[in-house]
């Protein structure tokens, strides 16, 4: 029944500042403003595949966290230039004052972090190959291919 999640919303404090941030930062693509309420539809990879619905909240902002899927490659190789480039600070789960991609064993996925500028915590992800390790936490991407070499 369930095949994947199709949208998720949040809470932005400048609709219009966050549409720019969305569109013109990140890449996405305005699908729909609603003209009677302060809310915006965007359009999340090609072919309409997610939805991302931003809501204006004046009080009472509450940040939310979601990821966008990734490439492994473009992780490792572009997504901190990406987000340096762009004036926005990477960072990693690990929180060790790098901006090295980091991996979380347990499914295994390769992830790098970034905020919104409400502070929403957004996330770039790619799965990996192999099976997970859960008992190895959230580990550097070098150290989880060391361990997959033995």
């Amino acid at each position: 029944m369930i095949k994947g999640l199709y949208e998720t919303h949040i809470q932005v404090s400048n609709l219009e500042d966050a549409i720019q941030f969305y569109t013109e930062v990140l890449g996405l693509q305005l699908a729909h403003r609603d003209e009677t309420r302060p809310i915006a539809f965007l359009w999340v990879g090609d072919g309409k595949e997610f939805m991302l619905g931003l809501w204006e909240q004046k009080e009472n902002l509450q940040t939310r966290h979601f990821a966008f899927s990734s490439s492994k490659e473009d992780i490792l190789n572009y997504a901190v230039n990406f987000l340096e480039n762009k004036d926005l600070k990477p960072y990693n789960f690990l929180k060790n004052g790098t901006v090295e991609p980091m991996v979380f064993a347990w499914m295994p996925a390769l992830a790098i972090y970034f905020n919104d500028p409400d502070g929403n915590q957004l996330e770039f992800i790619s799965i990996l190959d192999g099976e997970g390790k859960p008992e190895l936490g959230v580990i550097t991407y070098e150290e989880w291919i060391s361990r997959n070499e033995m």
